[in-house]
C-alpha cells in the first residue's frame, strides 16, 4: 500500500532556522490548515523520508507542537491532531451566539423537552410553588461536531406558554426574547470542577472521572428568575478567560 502524501508548506534546508524549527512550521500549518482534530499526523518514519532529516529533529518538532495543544499523543498509536478548546470570557449570551462569535459552527441535540415537576434546588432558585411544574430542556451542545457541554436547564412556565413546541436545537434566549417578550439580562453563576459521572463522560465522549467544568446558573428577566441551568463542560475543550480589576484605586505613596 502508498503512504499518504501530504502538503508542504516548505521544503527544509540549512540556514539560521534550526531544522526543527522549520519542521514544527510545516507540520503546524499540515494540523491547522489541512487536516481535521482527531486525524494522524505521519508517522515518524514518513516525516524522516519525506523531509531528509533526522528521528531527533522529528521528536524535538512533535514535542513542541505537543507542548503547545497542537497536537496529542495516544501510547501505541501515534500523534493525532489536537482538539483545540473553545475559549470564552465571561459574559451573557446563549452557546449559539457565542460559538458563532467565536468562529465556530454550534449544533445541539436535544435529549430531553418535558413539562415536569422540577427539583428542589431548582424550586428554589426559580420560586415556583412547591409541585408546580417547569419547562425541562436537556441539550447536548457541539462546536464543529465536537461535544462541548450538556446543559440540563429549567425555565418557567407561565412566563413561557408553548416553550415545548418550538426548535429547542436553536437559541432558547433568541426565542424567549422574541417570541415571548422575555429578554434574559443578568445572571449569578458559580463554576465549580468536579469529575465527570457516568452519563456526563459518555455524552461528551471522555472517561468517567475526567475532569470537567460545572456551571450552576440563574437567569433573569428583570427581577424574575426564569431559568435555572446546570452545564458540564469538557475542561479540555472550553476554557474561561477573564480579565480582573482592583475594586478601588490603590493609593501609591513614598517611603
Amino acid at each position: 500500500m502508498t503512504e499518504e502524501r501530504y502538503p508542504m508548506a516548505e521544503r527544509i534546508t540549512e540556514g539560521a532556522v534550526p531544522k526543527h524549527e522549520q519542521l514544527r512550521r510545516i507540520l503546524l500549518e499540515l494540523a491547522t490548515g489541512h487536516m481535521q482534530p482527531g486525524a494522524a499526523i505521519p508517522s515518524e518514519r514518513q516525516l524522516i523520508a519525506e523531509y531528509g532529516v533526522s528521528r531527533i529533529t522529528v521528536r524535538e518538532a512533535l514535542g513542541q507542537l505537543v507542548n503547545e495543544g497542537y497536537l496529542t499523543r495516544v501510547r501505541g498509536k501515534g500523534t493525532f491532531v489536537a482538539h483545540r478548546p473553545v475559549q470564552s470570557t465571561l459574559h451573557l449570551a446563549s452557546f449559539t451566539e457565542e460559538m458563532r462569535a467565536l468562529g465556530h459552527v454550534p449544533t445541539t441535540v436535544v435529549l430531553v423537552r418535558e413539562e415536569a415537576v422540577p427539583p428542589t434546588d431548582t424550586v428554589a432558585a426559580l420560586h415556583v410553588d412547591e409541585g408546580a411544574t417547569a419547562f425541562h430542556v436537556k441539550r447536548l451542545r457541539l462546536a464543529d461536531g465536537v461535544p462541548v457541554s450538556i446543559d440540563d436547564a429549567w425555565f418557567v412556565r407561565d412566563l413561557m406558554p408553548g416553550l415545548l413546541d418550538h426548535d429547542l436545537s436553536r437559541s432558547i434566549y433568541s426565542l424567549v426574547a422574541d417570541r415571548y417578550d422575555t429578554p434574559i439580562d443578568r445572571a449569578q453563576q458559580t463554576v465549580a470542577a468536579d469529575p465527570a459521572s457516568d452519563d456526563v463522560a459518555t455524552l461528551l465522549g471522555t472517561r468517567t472521572g475526567s475532569p470537567v467544568l460545572v456551571f450552576d446558573r440563574v437567569s433573569f428577566s428583570g427581577d424574575r428568575a426564569v431559568e435555572h441551568t446546570r452545564s458540564w463542560y469538557r475542561s479540555d475543550r472550553y476554557r474561561v478567560q477573564m480579565e480582573v480589576r482592583a475594586s478601588e484605586p490603590r493609593a501609591v505613596g513614598r517611603t
